[in-house]
């Protein structure tokens, strides 16, 4: 999934940024309420983890926008301002869920998750394709039986892949998808982590290469 995290406290926001890669999301990481909404108009984002007192454009205003726009985009409104008057008047602006400062970082993670399951069509628990299984809830994945060691970024193309089965997805879809801002669009970024699922999930090969840059999992 791809998460968008507009927070002011620059060592907070890079802190979740972190931890939320190594939960195997895409991240990008803004400091301001403009630099959030430029983000917002030009990227696909499943979560927006925002601070309600950024500078610039206010929290609460890039949540009205959000929730007048029909956004499929969730907000989960992260703050200091705790009191039960707070969250009502958050949860009012359109906000999804409302997570007080100081926080547990795992139930960040399962906030985040949980908002993401609704800002997308709902899948099945376990993704499947052939003797393959990949369960996103555990982040565990299986072929013939034997438990696949992979990657965040390995397990998420898989995951990519396995939702839409016989259909092609472009290695710039994948990019966007799995990597974040950090990425180089023109890097092999997509080719060299595909390379390494394919070793990783063994013999036959289930992972097509298709013309023009893109890939398909099973037929269709």
């Amino acid at each position: 999934m791809r998460v968008l995290v507009a927070e002011d406290f620059e060592i907070l926001a890079r802190s979740i940024g972190t931890g939320l890669r190594r939960e195997g999301m895409a991240v990008d990481v803004v400091l301001d309420g403009t630099a959030a909404l430029d983000r917002l108009a030009v990227t696909r984002y499943e979560v927006v983890i925002l601070d309600r007192d950024l500078p610039g454009v206010h929290g609460d205003e890039i949540c009205r926008q959000l929730a007048h726009g029909r956004c499929e985009t969730r907000v989960l409104m992260l703050t200091a301002f705790d009191t039960i008057e707070d969250r009502v008047d958050g949860l009012s602006l359109g906000a999804d869920d409302y997570l007080p400062k100081p926080f547990a970082f795992a139930e960040l993670v399962a906030r985040v998750r949980a908002l993401a399951r609704r800002a997308t069509p709902p899948l099945p628990p376990t993704l499947a394709c052939g003797d393959i299984t990949l369960d996103p809830a555990r982040r565990t994945a299986f072929r013939a039986g034997r438990r696949l060691e992979l990657s965040p970024k390995e397990f998420a193309l898989l995951e990519c892949l396995l939702a839409t089965p016989g259909l092609v997805i472009s290695a710039e879809e994948l990019l966007e998808r799995v990597w974040d801002e950090a990425a180089d669009p023109f890097s092999s970024a997509v080719k060299h982590t595909m390379h390494r699922l394919r070793a990783k999930l063994g013999e036959p090969p289930v992972i097509e290469t298709v013309r023009e840059g893109g890939y398909r999992i099973g037929t269709s």
